[in-house]
């Protein structure tokens, strides 16, 4: 098990997502829960030389693209595939009241706020409909687990309705 953050680490940076945003649901919509991911899940739990590979490359793949903390319950497809935990207060509910009239981040102002961003790209996508910035509180101790695994055996606290509108609002 991977440890915490220290509370001294920089805090993150709001980023804009390398991939666009209709590619992101493309490729969003191939690892939705099924019975086969749901099996792969189940075996990798029962792995974990195969759980840490697939958790690496999540990772990796995750923190290239979009600045991913390896929070364990991915928020992605529902934010724009914008990451809301690149956000400077870490803020998975939507903008904070810091927001500037230019869309800039009350912690970095030449950057634009990642809600912003988030919401930006799920219009532009055709997906806006999808986009929920009302999150659940972030389960600390899902920190460092594979969120793709935890998304495929439903133990990343996204409740039913979201499920099912993941990609209600995902273009085709």
């Amino acid at each position: 098990m991977p440890l915490p953050v220290p509370a001294s680490a920089p805090a993150p940076r709001p980023r804009r997502p390398r991939l666009g945003a209709r590619l992101c649901y493309r490729l969003g919509a191939l690892l939705v829960p099924n019975r086969l991911w749901r099996g792969v899940g189940r075996s990798l739990e029962r792995h974990p030389s195969g759980y840490r590979a697939l958790h690496r490359v999540e990772a990796g793949v995750k923190e290239a693209a979009f600045g991913c903390r390896d929070c364990g319950q991915c928020a992605l497809p529902t934010t724009g595939y914008a990451c809301p935990m690149t956000c400077p207060k870490e803020l998975r509910n939507g903008p904070c009241g810091g927001v500037r009239a230019d869309g800039g981040c009350e912690v970095f102002p030449e950057v634009r706020c990642v809600w912003l961003v988030g919401y930006e790209r799920a219009a532009a996508a055709g997906a806006a409909a999808g986009f929920a910035p009302l999150l659940g509180p972030l389960d600390h101790r899902r920190v460092g687990e594979s969120a793709w695994v935890n998304y495929w055996l439903e133990r990343d606290g996204s409740p039913a309705p979201r499920r099912g509108a993941l990609h209600a609002g995902a273009p085709r």
